[in-house]
């Protein structure tokens, strides 16, 4: 048996899919509250729990074999820090706690690339590049960060953990979408007038759920294995997306001075509303510098080969097409 957190969202489904393509005796967490609707078509056992109910965690990690602990409060923006802090960090802590208790054999960590500091350079990012919890952007780098050193930390102490850390993943079956997904929502859109000078590194989706399942099977225990794939700027992604969905992309370079103050009108809004930021402050403090990174750890230990990023822009735009995203585009 193994289990899956987070098969609700964009890399925990996609990874539970790939699991059950291949035949695995699947057990899926999600909570009372989750739409199931996203895993209804997954041949597995749904197991109701929290990562906050210790109780419900050992229900789930028993019997199991491996866990896939890939759920995560992912925003940058959230009105309640305190909760992304606990479900990130003290439910990565739950969890690990009850594969132990449970004698799981290994246990794969879902971390980010957003816990290792970009290069001021824009060179790529590696495994060993140095960091530091004050290192981090905002909430969700920071509590990522914190998380990652619980699993380091229960590595440490002989549990089999092994950490995967996804750069900016794209493709279908996006569904809240993640802030890479409203990158792509925003431009099917038309909210998208201008760019930032930046670059982050994309990934297939598909090739992050298979880095997954190759650090389950051929993975060191305590290392960390980036899961990335292109290094590209702002603006070449969004010229990909202007030629995938024969629509226009923004030509206009916004200086990163305007997008702060764009940002910090939206965050005064966001205090006033309770509503989420269009540009959240942290993503334009992050696109401050280029996120690029080097998976060549991941392709020497794993066998990680991830393809080119093109064809899964071109499924990510057809997915948000098929929900309606397009159809009046603002401006």
């Amino acid at each position: 048996m193994i289990l899956v957190t987070g098969s609700t969202g964009f890399v925990g489904n996609h990874v539970a899919r790939l699991l059950a393509r291949r035949g695995a005796d699947l057990r899926l967490l999600v909570r009372a509250s989750s739409d199931r609707t996203t895993i209804e078509d997954i041949d597995a056992e749904v197991h109701v729990g929290d990562l906050l109910d210790r109780a419900s965690l050992d229900r789930g990690a028993s019997g199991c074999s491996a866990v896939f602990h890939i759920a995560a409060e992912y925003s940058l923006w959230t009105p309640n820090p305190s909760r992304m802090y606990a479900v990130n960090v003290q439910g990565a802590r739950n969890m690990l706690a009850a594969a132990r208790r449970a004698s799981v054999k290994r246990f794969v960590y879902t971390s980010s690339v957003g816990t290792i500091v970009p290069h001021a350079g824009g060179e790529p990012v590696t495994e060993s590049s140095p960091s530091a919890l004050e290192d981090m952007v905002g909430h969700y780098k920071r509590s990522k960060f914190l998380a990652e050193q619980v699993a380091l930390r229960a590595a440490a102490r002989g549990q089999d953990v092994v950490i995967v850390s996804p750069t900016t993943p794209v493709g279908e079956r996006d569904f809240r979408p993640t802030p890479t997904g409203r990158i792509v929502l925003d431009f099917l859109e038309g909210r998208m007038p201008a760019y930032v000078d930046t670059g982050l590194n994309l990934v297939d989706a598909r090739d992050v759920a298979r880095g997954h399942l190759l650090a389950a099977e051929r993975g060191r225990a305590g290392e960390r294995y980036l899961l990335g794939s292109e290094n590209l700027s702002l603006r070449r992604i969004l010229e990909i997306l202007s030629d995938v969905s024969r629509r226009g992309a923004p030509r206009m370079r916004l200086p990163y001075s305007a997008a702060w103050v764009a940002a910090a009108a939206c965050s005064a809004w966001s205090r006033a509303s309770g509503r989420p930021p269009a540009v959240p402050m942290d993503g334009v403090r992050m696109a401050r510098r280029a996120m690029y990174a080097d998976s060549g750890k991941a392709m020497r230990e794993l066998g990680y080969a991830p393809g080119p990023v093109r064809p899964a822009l071109r499924r990510a735009v057809r997915w948000f097409e098929r929900r309606g995203a397009g159809r009046h585009p603002v401006g």
